[in-house]
């Protein structure tokens, strides 16, 4: 109950911002091809459910190969860095510098690499997105274990193999997972932005640049609101796993 209680205020706020679209559209006489009445949207994405889902679940599969590959990458790249202090050094001004170019500018290059059409190229843009904020967060995780812990298990003669597993591991889970939380959202913006510059028919980043360029807005919107119902459920999915994985940290507990 405390759970859903939690999620009252953000419902309300929810439906009074609806409410208040609608309004606005009825209110100043909007035209729908600036910006189309929620209900509007809704009928829309029910009617076209057909063409809209399919879509969908064929752009979350690149955002979920994108994001399982960037967060990997991103989780295997901390442990390196934390446990050799050298590799960081050469190699991290290249991983923030390629993260701190927007993603436009990798879209048709990974285009001309993997081609315009597959999924492959999307996944890339999606892993490239997942990997910076994954693997800054792994990496604060494992070098945040308390030295007193660290101290206490040397004293009893463990390897630092024990110590990685037994200390910096579990202090890290809630870092990493707060990290896999922020990429699960990016790996969708990352595959649908991917599409933009080109992508497989059925693609949704495709239809819904389709229904943009000849006015269509309301499938357009439509097609946004799938993209935003899969990516929550993305979220979700890690979230739970979060339970799952790290209930012993106070804030799962007391979820």
């Amino acid at each position: 109950m405390k759970r859903i209680g939690e999620w009252v205020p953000a419902l309300v706020v929810f439906a009074v911002v609806i409410a208040a679209w609608e309004g606005a559209i009825s209110a100043f006489h909007i035209q729908q091809f600036l910006l189309p009445r929620p209900s509007d949207i809704v009928k829309t994405f029910w009617t076209a459910r057909h063409s809209l889902w399919p879509a969908g679940w064929y752009t979350f599969k690149e955002a979920l190969g994108g994001f399982a590959i960037g967060s990997g990458l991103g989780i295997v790249f901390a442990t390196l860095v934390g446990r050799f202090k050298n590799v960081g050094t050469a190699v991290m001004p290249i991983a923030i510098a390629a993260n701190a170019v927007p993603i436009i500018a990798f879209a048709p290059i990974f285009g001309a690499w993997f081609g315009e059409v597959s999924p492959h190229s999307k996944m890339a843009i999606a892993a490239v997105l997942c990997f910076l904020p994954v693997m800054v967060n792994t990496l604060r995780g494992l070098q945040s274990a308390s030295p007193r812990q660290i101290e206490l298990m040397r004293s009893y003669a463990a390897s630092e193999l024990e110590i990685w597993r037994r200390v910096r591991v579990p202090t890290a889970l809630p870092f990493v997972f707060t990290a896999l939380k922020v990429a699960s959202v990016l790996a969708m913006i990352g595959a649908i932005v991917g599409e933009y510059f080109g992508g497989a028919f059925n693609a949704l980043g495709v239809l819904i640049n389709n229904g943009a360029q000849i006015f269509d807005f309301v499938t357009a919107w439509a097609g946004i609101l799938v993209a935003s119902l899969l990516g929550l459920a993305l979220y979700g999915a890690v979230a739970g796993a979060e339970r799952l994985v790290v209930r012993w940290a106070p804030d799962m507990r007391d979820a």
